[in-house]
C-alpha cells in the first residue's frame, strides 16, 4: 500500500441475511493440542455427539471421534472449499459413518442433537450464534469456545492453555443469570 501499511485478506464465514453479506468468522485452523484440550474441557464421552460451528478442515470432528470416541460428530461449514477439503478427510480417514458435515450456514441448521458444541468465530460471530444456542440446545449442551465469550453468559469454566482462552458454557445454566425472560423461565421450569 502507498503509506507503508500492510493489507491483509483473511477469507471469512459467510451469512446471507436481507441481501446483505455478513461475516462471522474467518477461517483460523485451531492447533490440533487446542482442540484436544477443547474437547478435555467439555468432558466428551462415548454417549457425546460433538457439533462444530463453522469446521473448516473437520479437524475438531475428527478428534473427537477418533481421540475421544464420541458417539457421532457434524460440522457445519459454509465454504464449499473447507467443506470438500474436510470430507475428503473424513473419508480418507473411514468416518463417514460417525461423522457428517453440512455445507451450509450453521443458523439455518438443526442443532438440537448437539451435546457438546465447538466454536472459533468471533464476538460477532458468537453473538449472532446465540440466540440459536440458547432456544435450541438441549438441556445439559456444553459449548466450548476457543477466544470469544458470549455477553451476558455465565461461564461454567474457563482456562488459559498455551496462551489460548477456551470458554464453556453449560445449557440452561448458562443462560440463568443474566436472562430472566418468561419464555426462558418456562423453559427452564415449564411447572
Amino acid at each position: 500500500m502507498k503509506d507503508g501499511t500492510i493489507g491483509l485478506f483473511i477469507p471469512c464465514h459467510f451469512y446471507q441475511t436481507g441481501g446483505l453479506l455478513t461475516s462471522l468468522a474467518p477461517f483460523v485452523p485451531t492447533p490440533i493440542e487446542i482442540v484436544k484440550k477443547m474437547l478435555e474441557i467439555a468432558s466428551v464421552r462415548q454417549e457425546d455427539t460433538v457439533f462444530d460451528i463453522g469446521c473448516g478442515d473437520g479437524r475438531i470432528l475428527i478428534i473427537a471421534i477418533k481421540d475421544f470416541n464420541a458417539k457421532k460428530a457434524v460440522g457445519f461449514e459454509i465454504r464449499e472449499d473447507l467443506y470438500n477439503r474436510a470430507m475428503q478427510e473424513v473419508k480418507k480417514q473411514g468416518l463417514e459413518d460417525r461423522i457428517s458435515i453440512v455445507n451450509g450456514n450453521a443458523l439455518d441448521g438443526d442443532i438440537s442433537e448437539a451435546t457438546v458444541i465447538t466454536l472459533y468465530l468471533t464476538t460477532f460471530g458468537n453473538e449472532k450464534l446465540k440466540p440459536k444456542l440458547g432456544n435450541e440446545a438441549c438441556m445439559g449442551t456444553r459449548i466450548i469456545s476457543h477466544s470469544f465469550v458470549f455477553s451476558d453468559w455465565h461461564l461454567s469454566k474457563s482456562e488459559v492453555y498455551f496462551e489460548h482462552k477456551l470458554y464453556l458454557y453449560t445449557i440452561p445454566e448458562a443462560l440463568l443469570i443474566q436472562d430472566t425472560k418468561p419464555s426462558l423461565l418456562k423453559r427452564l421450569n415449564p411447572f
